[in-house]
């Protein structure tokens, strides 16, 4: 029997809800994925309540819990390498260190970048330290990035408006020429009324849009589900272009089931959403 594909995901969790590892660990599972979850941040939920307990991890916590995965030789075992959200300085550059060695003692690894910096509402939400690091070091070692349009944005300086944006952006992005650029939930002024649209940006095949219905919801964690669920289909074998309409009707069954149950949060109960996973593993 073959091993199951190898995930290291690196990114926040919390107690009660789904955003990061907690959102993106589930999803790769249910589709028969091993997923080695490794903390930024340990918070009691996300900041949308009105309490917020929990912290960053302490460098020195964080960088113990590198060295157990090295002494277990993750890197070396690991299909992907995915990173989220990091809530300080220190755990960024140690970040930034752990998939260059990765990537160094495993060419074959393949690491998806989400930088998760900010959105349309809130603007940055973490320290432009934060935001250098993510620029300057982790998005050139990703071979698939997936920014929105104002990470997007503010990595480059550029309006994202038109699908020339996203090409331009492309170009000023500090990300390899073989890296494909995965520009997500973007209403460009070429988007159908009523959709948003996936746009890939890859070294060789062009431009493909991705369109769905755009749900008039906003809820934490969506993004972070986003990037788990496009990793469960490329675990599975199926294309990148495949993978995000996967992880598109995923997301979108995920936010409707929220919308219903009057949830402030991505859900991850609902029955359909489930199978669909389950049926990705057993392929």
């Amino acid at each position: 029997m073959t091993q199951p594909p190898f995930v290291i995901s690196i990114q926040s969790q919390v107690v009660f809800g789904h955003v990061g590892n907690s959102a993106a660990l589930f999803p790769m599972q249910a589709a028969g994925l091993e997923v080695a979850a490794i903390p930024t941040v340990v918070f009691s939920n996300t900041p949308d309540y009105e309490t917020l307990r929990g912290r960053a991890l302490p460098p020195e916590f964080f960088s113990d819990l590198l060295q157990g995965a090295r002494e277990r030789g993750l890197p070396e075992r690991a299909d992907f390498i995915l990173t989220g959200y990091i809530g300080s300085l220190d755990v960024a550059e140690m970040v930034a260190d752990f998939v260059a060695e990765a990537k160094a003692v495993n060419p074959a690894l393949r690491y998806l970048c989400d930088p998760v910096m900010g959105d349309a509402g809130p603007g940055l939400y973490v320290p432009e330290a934060i935001a250098d690091v993510m620029r300057d070091r982790l998005l050139p070692m990703a071979d698939i990035a997936t920014p929105n349009p104002f990470e997007l944005g503010w990595l480059t300086g550029r309006e994202i408006a038109t699908l020339n944006d996203l090409e331009a952006a492309k170009r000023d992005l500090k990300i390899s020429e073989t890296a494909h650029l995965i520009a997500t939930g973007c209403a460009l002024d070429t988007t159908p009324e009523g959709q948003i649209e996936s746009v890939i940006l890859g070294p060789n095949e062009g431009i493909s849009r991705h369109p769905t219905e755009h749900l008039p919801i906003a809820l934490p964690g969506t993004g972070d589900l986003f990037a788990g669920l496009i990793l469960a289909g490329l675990g599975r074998g199926l294309a990148l272009p495949q993978a995000v309409e996967t992880a598109q009707t995923l997301t979108s069954r995920a936010l409707a089931h929220a919308k219903v149950l009057g949830a402030g949060e991505v859900v991850l109960s609902e029955p359909e959403f489930r199978r669909t996973l389950l049926s990705l593993g057993s392929d």
